[in-house]
């Protein structure tokens, strides 16, 4: 080291000021380090959910988070192309910083900034949920500071994850309540394994959202469904799939009106099937279940399947479906006063949701049993988005 222009002694006091600057450079890096808060991947459910929630709130928050063990458990440990792409998404949406973000890594740390309006494009460039990227996604943008709108590309209907028309058809009524909202345009279908799909998601945010009570299900006024082929598949397939849903779900309603076709080509190249039934009440409740087809599966069996799961729910009388249940969680930590909601079997989706969300946010929930139903509730943190103006 050089220190031109110094005697020897005033180039010795120089180098030991360095090293004393180094030190508190030293100290003070380890000291921003300990400020991120530590996730663990592999708790609980172990999946991409503990991913999504913990970098929602991280960037809603301004909560730095490392998160280590990510699906440490899984055949394939580490991100998957949706998982990368979720977070990539997120950080630009924020202009956050990511470090440790490849294909396989087992652990991320992320520095959120502001989340921003504007156009955002997230591409699987696989067969990767869309509606998984929506989920990681759409708390963030009901929070910037203006309009977003998300390009989102991948798998539309996908195993593992709820179909695109599930959020659509539940999630969107479901954040009304909340007093929050979202338009969404499938562009093009795309299936497993070529994915392809695209879907336009436009958000306006929102001052803040408000506290819900959905414990009281009602009556049911109408259950529907929709069956459907995509590429050289049989309708016929369609029409199977209806009839076993309907074998299951008569006993709910007079009338199950299932709609059977097939996708148009342009829109929906490849092969694939599914279906989806729900249930709507009088007290504004949508309630889902759907099933994918799958090579060699009996295409009335697998209606029964969907049809089954939906009376299921039906019976005990919840108010969310078990894919809501969990998806609500982070909403109602955000959100201003008391939520409350009703649901059956708590799903181990659900129970990972709240542990991520109580140590994140420093909520707390409470879950008890009433009239042969479960109650969870909590009282929010009532965020305000000060960059809107009051309603």
């Amino acid at each position: 080291m050089v220190f031109a222009g110094l005697s020897p002694v005033q180039a010795f006091l120089s180098s030991c000021n360095i090293v004393k600057n180094l030190k508190h450079l030293n100290r003070y890096l380890v000291i921003k380090m300990a400020e991120y808060m530590d996730i663990d991947g592999s708790v609980l459910e172990g999946g991409g959910q503990i991913l999504r929630i913990s970098i929602s709130l991280s960037a809603i928050l301004g909560i730095p988070v490392r998160v280590f063990n990510i699906r440490v458990g899984r055949s394939k440990p580490g991100l998957a192309a949706q998982h990368l792409k979720g977070l990539q998404l997120v950080a630009e949406m924020c202009q956050g910083k990511l470090k440790g973000a490849s294909i396989g890594s087992t652990e991320i740390q992320f520095a959120p900034g502001k989340i921003r309006g504007g156009h955002y494009i997230a591409d699987t460039h696989t067969a990767g949920s869309i509606s998984l990227l929506l989920q990681i996604a759409l708390p963030c943008a009901l929070l910037a500071d203006g309009p977003v709108t998300l390009d989102l590309k991948g798998g539309t209907n996908a195993e593992m994850a709820p179909q695109i028309d599930y959020m659509v058809t539940v999630l969107k009524p479901l954040l009304k309540k909340f007093h929050a909202d979202f338009r969404l345009n499938i562009r093009r279908r795309g299936y497993f394994p070529k994915g392809g799909g695209h879907v336009t998601v436009e958000v306006s945010p929102v001052r803040s959202l408000r506290g819900v009570s959905i414990v009281e299900r009602g009556d049911i006024t109408a259950i529907r469904g929709s069956s459907f082929v995509a590429g050289i598949l049989p309708v016929k397939l369609a029409q199977e799939m209806a009839e076993g849903a309907k074998e299951e779900l008569k006993q709910f309603h007079h009338n199950v009106d299932i709609r059977c076709y097939k996708e148009d080509r342009t829109v929906a190249p490849d092969n694939c099937s599914g279906i989806l039934v729900w249930a709507e009440t009088d007290r504004d409740c949508v309630l889902c279940a759907d099933e994918l087809g799958k090579r060699g599966r009996d295409p009335r069996h697998l209606g029964r399947s969907a049809g089954a799961t939906l009376a299921a729910t039906l019976a005990c009388k919840a108010a969310l479906d078990t894919h809501a249940q969990d998806q609500v969680i982070v909403y109602m930590a955000l959100a201003e006063g008391k939520s409350s909601v009703s649901v059956g079997d708590i799903t181990l989706h659900t129970k990972t949701a709240m542990h991520i969300v109580e140590l994140i946010a420093k909520i707390k929930f409470n879950v008890y049993e009433e009239s042969g139903q479960n109650i969870i509730e909590c009282t929010g943190l009532g965020l305000i988005n000060k960059n809107l103006p009051p309603d």
